[in-house]
């Protein structure tokens, strides 16, 4: 089968994302839209667009059956789910298969063996893979809870089974802290993922976050397409992601990879997919989670590989076999991704949604952005605040840090808030530029001291200062120095402050 229409049940970068590649394949592409995504980017760049509903999620992106009923209407052959909202739920892959619309991802079946974090370690268990001691099951009770946590012994991790992002997720060091944490856990998950289930599971001291990403398709072959270290997070949550790990070298990815593979073909899995590792010093390595669903941080993988996963899920779904084999995956050079959010670091990462005034984005050798808004256009409040992802791709991760400092100093957002001057800051601590990262890395480095933005370089200090003038210039707004007069070196320095506010602004 080649699709002809395809359905993109997502909003923002990655459904501009998939949109690129099915234009590439010429493919023609639905867009679905909320109420304050009515002049979103991936609905201007569609072929055919329709609106969902209100802006909350579940009156929208979560509406299975509302997107279905647009795919029937819209002559959509399949749906791409995208990543978050409806991409790892089973009862709508299942659905989707009812109505006769390709879902581009795995199996129901599989989804349910491996999306449910529960059911994923019971999967990890028979595929014999080392995961950390904790349930497999959800916890029925505070009692049980507290029977599980006093066998494996604190710290321990409490999470959500059908959730990610570190929703529904608490540490709980003692065993007073249990109550609270399990009560709040499970209403948070219940929120966030229409389900109640938590478990437990012992807390490793200071892991890397490691994750091996796994392609097969409906023929039987399944392959490993190298490692992404994730282990810089704030609350669990990935704000860089780098391929390949500096600390993982063939043999130990062979390992990871072998393990991961093993587990996909257990659950009888298909499309792209995620197998998640805690990594310890001693390069033991434990099963943490599977992600049944592309993840943010695929273009990393992409530039490493050569690969487009993307083009490759189209390919798997449309049920071609792979044209690859297992040792025709070489990792070349180094990629290093950053989640641009609109979110305050000086003001403990408070949203800042509002109208993009001003952007100047990055370009440049080995630099690559997936964006998903632009200038004037308005952040709503209502979703996750990503804005972009920033992706430097270089020979060695030295040289990918450097571009991706000088991307980061090509980069202006103005009307909001964003975290730019955090990644200035993570990139030129000696501690990440020699790899000695953990997921605690990055709160110890904020503990540190305030995260206050980096300075930009000269140079572009001085375009902002004089964009600034040209606009005050052009509103009247500012008194002249006097013709021919040449500032003081106090009135330079006032006049980049100045411009800096102003493009910021």
């Amino acid at each position: 089968m080649v699709f002809q229409k395809i359905l993109i049940a997502n909003r923002g970068e990655i459904a501009l994302r998939v949109e690129r590649a099915c234009r590439e394949r010429g493919i023609a592409t639905v867009a679905v839209y909320s109420d304050v995504d009515r002049a979103a980017l991936h609905v201007l760049e569609s072929d055919e667009a329709y609106r969902l509903g209100p802006a909350a999620a579940s009156e929208s992106y979560l509406r299975g059956d509302k997107i279905l009923e647009i795919a029937k209407k819209s002559g959509a052959d399949a749906i791409h789910p995208g990543y978050g909202f409806l991409s790892e739920n089973a009862d709508f892959a299942e659905a989707c298969e009812r109505a006769g619309v390709k879902f581009i991802g795995p199996s129901a079946k599989a989804m349910r063996a491996l999306g449910s974090k529960t059911r994923a370690r019971q999967a990890a268990d028979a595929a014999g893979m080392p995961r950390t001691p904790g349930s497999t099951k959800g916890l029925v009770s505070l009692e049980e809870a507290r029977q599980v946590a006093e066998k494996i012994g604190y710290p321990v991790m409490l999470k959500a089974a059908a959730g990610g992002g570190g929703k529904g997720m608490r540490v709980i060091a003692k065993p007073e802290e249990l109550l609270a944490a399990f009560d709040t856990a499970r209403s948070e998950a219940e929120r966030a993922f229409g389900s109640d289930e938590v478990y437990l599971e012992k807390q490793i001291e200071r892991p890397r976050h490691v994750e091996i990403q796994v392609l097969a398709d409906e023929h039987g072959n399944c392959l490993y397409l190298g490692e992404r270290e994730c282990s810089v997070q704030r609350r669990h949550q990935k704000v860089i992601e780098e391929a390949p790990s500096a600390v993982v070298g063939p043999e130990l990815r062979q390992r990871m990879g072998e393990a991961a593979v093993r587990l996909a073909q257990t659950a009888g899995y298909t499309n792209a997919g995620t197998v998640e590792f805690l990594l310890d010093k001693h390069e033991n390595f434990y099963f943490l989670e599977t992600n049944t669903r592309l993840q943010v941080e695929h273009p990393v993988t992409e530039l490493v590989t050569g690969l487009d996963l993307v083009h490759l899920q189209i390919d798997v779904a449309e049920g071609k076999p792979l044209a690859l084999r297992q040792e025709d995956i070489m990792l070349r050079g180094h990629a290093i991704e950053c989640r641009v959010y609109a979110e305050d670091p000086e003001n403990q990462f408070f949203p800042s949604p509002g109208k993009i005034t001003r952007l100047l984005q990055p370009g440049g050798p080995g630099i690559r952005e997936d964006c998903g808004v632009y200038e004037g256009w308005t952040v709503p409040m209502d979703y996750d605040p990503m804005l972009s992802k920033l992706i430097a791709y270089a020979p060695t991760r030295e040289m990918a840090i450097a571009r991706l400092l000088r991307a980061l100093d090509e980069y202006v957002i103005g009307g909001i808030r964003c975290n730019l001057g955090l990644f200035r800051r993570i990139l030129q601590d000696e501690g990440f530029s020699r790899a000695e990262i953990d997921t605690e890395y990055l709160d110890r480095l904020l503990n540190g001291g305030s995260a206050v933005m980096a300075e930009r370089s000269p140079a572009v200090e001085l375009a902002a200062a004089l964009g600034a003038a040209l606009l005050e210039n052009s509103h009247s707004a500012s008194a002249s120095t006097g013709a021919g007069s040449t500032p003081s070196p106090d009135e330079q320095r006032a006049w980049k402050q100045a411009g800096r506010r102003e493009a910021m602004r």
